[in-house]
Protein backbone atom coordinates (compact mmCIF):
# COMPACT_ATOMS: atom_id res chain seq x y z
CA UNK A 1 0.00 0.00 0.00
CA UNK A 2 1.29 3.45 -0.95
CA UNK A 3 0.40 6.10 1.62
CA UNK A 4 0.23 9.66 0.29
CA UNK A 5 0.34 13.12 1.88
CA UNK A 6 -1.02 15.91 -0.34
CA UNK A 7 0.11 19.48 0.36
CA UNK A 8 -1.68 22.20 -1.62
CA UNK A 9 -3.27 25.49 -0.67
CA UNK A 10 -6.33 24.94 -2.88
CA UNK A 11 -9.09 22.74 -1.45
CA UNK A 12 -10.35 21.73 -4.89
CA UNK A 13 -6.88 20.55 -5.94
CA UNK A 14 -6.38 18.57 -2.71
CA UNK A 15 -9.81 16.98 -3.03
CA UNK A 16 -9.42 16.22 -6.71
CA UNK A 17 -6.03 14.61 -6.26
CA UNK A 18 -7.26 12.57 -3.30
CA UNK A 19 -10.29 11.35 -5.23
CA UNK A 20 -8.20 10.48 -8.29
CA UNK A 21 -5.58 8.61 -6.28
CA UNK A 22 -7.98 6.65 -4.11
CA UNK A 23 -9.53 5.02 -7.17
CA UNK A 24 -6.42 2.83 -7.18
CA UNK A 25 -6.54 -0.21 -4.89
CA UNK A 26 -2.96 0.19 -3.68
CA UNK A 27 -2.97 3.95 -2.93
CA UNK A 28 -4.40 5.61 0.17
CA UNK A 29 -4.33 9.34 0.92
CA UNK A 30 -3.61 9.36 4.64
CA UNK A 31 -3.34 13.11 5.18
CA UNK A 32 -3.56 16.52 3.55
CA UNK A 33 -2.17 19.92 4.46
CA UNK A 34 -2.89 23.34 3.01
CA UNK A 35 0.21 25.23 4.18
CA UNK A 36 3.94 24.67 3.89
CA UNK A 37 4.14 25.46 7.59
CA UNK A 38 2.05 22.35 8.33
CA UNK A 39 3.74 19.99 5.88
CA UNK A 40 6.67 18.82 8.07
CA UNK A 41 4.50 18.25 11.14
CA UNK A 42 1.90 16.37 9.10
CA UNK A 43 4.66 14.29 7.52
CA UNK A 44 6.14 13.44 10.95
CA UNK A 45 2.73 12.43 12.28
CA UNK A 46 1.70 10.21 9.37
CA UNK A 47 5.00 9.07 7.74
CA UNK A 48 3.58 8.70 4.21
CA UNK A 49 5.33 6.78 1.44
CA UNK A 50 5.04 9.79 -0.88
CA UNK A 51 4.41 13.52 -0.51
CA UNK A 52 2.73 15.41 -3.35
CA UNK A 53 3.85 18.99 -2.69
CA UNK A 54 2.62 22.18 -4.36
CA UNK A 55 5.76 24.25 -4.93
CA UNK A 56 3.97 27.61 -4.95
CA UNK A 57 2.44 27.84 -1.49
CA UNK A 58 1.89 31.12 0.35
CA UNK A 59 4.21 31.64 3.31
CA UNK A 60 6.66 28.77 3.45
CA UNK A 61 6.81 27.49 -0.13
CA UNK A 62 6.89 23.90 -1.25
CA UNK A 63 10.64 23.85 -1.87
CA UNK A 64 11.40 25.01 1.67
CA UNK A 65 8.79 22.66 3.16
CA UNK A 66 10.31 19.76 1.21
CA UNK A 67 13.79 20.68 2.45
CA UNK A 68 12.50 20.72 6.04
CA UNK A 69 10.93 17.27 5.62
CA UNK A 70 14.11 15.90 4.02
CA UNK A 71 16.29 17.35 6.79
CA UNK A 72 14.34 15.32 9.36
CA UNK A 73 13.99 12.22 7.16
CA UNK A 74 16.52 11.93 4.29
CA UNK A 75 14.61 8.90 2.96
CA UNK A 76 11.44 10.98 2.39
CA UNK A 77 10.04 10.93 -1.15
Amino acid sequence: MIHVLIVDDHFVVRSGLATSLEIEDDIRVIATAEKGEDAAETYATHRPSVVLMDLQLPGIGGVEATATIRSTDPAAR
